[in-house]
């Protein structure tokens, strides 16, 4: 039998025991709870970290695109000085470019350096676009790291140019497969028209073939075979104004010129008539350059013969025309341009088998035209304008 005393220390046990088991609970909770504060603690550090870290990584990348990727997209970029004469359209068509793909994007490279209507100026560099970036000007750029190894321009080296010409860079094929027959006027013993520019003696011969070297030079930097029928080893292209005049000159391929004129006419003649038969089946093409001379007070325009019988030779006489007047409407559109294109009973144009033009390069009496025709770079214009319409003579021509 339980006594009194018995019964209290049983129920102080019990109440002791509660409490102790309460206790624990209560410690348990207190620990669990303080663990998952800790959790939530760490949780919340690393979350930061994460997010420090993230950004930390894009800033990173951003910088490395900018040294890294940048300059490599720069020096994808092709550059090309322009020569007088030169527009955009016959830049990006003399380079392999689709003017309606590529012409807002060349814009675009090169608004800062452009003249007004977006005209190029004579001796400054341009940057040709990527020709693997067709992407609208408007989108967002890409920016890529150029890793295609880019082939050296191929490089010949040509003397009859001159020193500072000789170095002639593969620029184009698209006169790969056409043969030229350049042909200036006169030449050896006969220096041709004679003018007098403020006490300067001005040879016809040594002009005309100045601008067809220049011709040449730009038909070989396009892929195409060029033959010079008149040479002179030691002329090169001038950039002198006023070019001595000698009589050194030679017909291809190394032989001495005649004194009797008809006899020089012929041996030129047969010079060409004996390459197109080593060319045969080739698409090939003679063009004749001299200065006209008439009255000192009459300024003329280019002017393009063709042999009558020759439809190859009219067709072709037609486009340099056409060429020039499109080149005058944009280079000095106040000027005019009266140029014609006329049959002509020629010695060359008539004996030669290749189709052939005739070119009269002004009038070498006329202080005007002696004025542009003696500046180089004016020379060198008339000699791109040739070449851009030989370029799209050829075009035609292979359809």
């Amino acid at each position: 039998m339980l006594t009194n005393k018995r019964c209290i220390e049983l129920y102080l046990k019990m109440k002791f025991i509660r409490f102790e088991q309460a206790s624990r609970i209560k410690i348990k909770t207190n620990f669990n709870q303080n663990r998952l504060i800790k959790n939530h603690l760490l949780m919340g550090h690393f979350i930061k970290l994460k997010y420090y870290f993230s950004h930390l990584i894009a800033i990173l990348i951003f910088l490395v695109l900018i040294f890294h990727g940048i300059p490599l997209i720069a020096q994808g970029y092709q550059t090309i000085k322009a020569q007088k004469g030169d527009g955009i359209y016959s830049i990006l068509k003399q380079n392999g470019y689709t003017s309606s793909e590529y012409f807002n994007l060349f814009i675009e490279l090169n608004k800062e350096k452009l003249g007004k209507d977006n005209t190029l100026i004579s001796g400054r560099t341009y940057r040709l676009p990527m020709k693997s970036d067709t992407t609208s000007i408007t989108s967002k750029p890409k920016i890529t790291a150029v890793s295609k190894t880019v082939k050296p321009p191929q490089k010949t080296i040509q003397e009859i140019f001159g020193k500072s010409y000789r170095e002639v860079t593969l620029k184009s094929k698209e006169l790969s497969g056409a043969v030229y027959y350049l042909e200036s006027g006169h030449g050896g013993p006969d220096p041709g028209a004679i003018g007098n520019l403020d006490g300067h003696i001005l040879s016809e011969d040594e002009y005309a073939y100045d601008v067809t070297l220049r011709l040449a030079r730009n038909l070989t930097e396009r892929g195409a075979t060029v033959y010079m029928i008149i040479r002179d080893a030691n002329d090169g292209i001038r950039d002198e104004q006023y070019l001595r005049p000698d009589k050194d000159e030679v017909c291809y391929p190394n032989s001495e010129m005649p004194l009797s004129q008809l006899a020089r006419l012929k041996q030129s003649t047969a010079a060409v008539n004996k390459l197109h038969k080593q060319n045969k089946g080739k698409f090939q093409r003679l063009v004749v350059i001299h200065i006209d001379s008439r009255s000192m007070n009459e300024n003329i325009d280019v002017f393009f013969y063709y042999d009558k019988r020759s439809v190859s030779g009219k067709k072709l006489a037609n486009t340099l025309m056409s060429t020039f007047e499109q080149k005058y409407a944009v280079h000095q559109p106040n000027r005019g341009y009266a140029g014609t294109v006329s049959e002509r009973n020629l010695y060359v144009i008539r004996n030669s088998i290749v189709p052939s033009v005739f070119i009269e390069l002004g009038n070498i009496n006329h202080t005007r035209d002696q004025k542009r025709i003696i500046i180089p770079d004016n020379r060198q214009a008339v000699a791109n304008w040739l070449r851009d319409g030989l370029i799209e003579d050829y075009r035609k021509s292979i359809k």
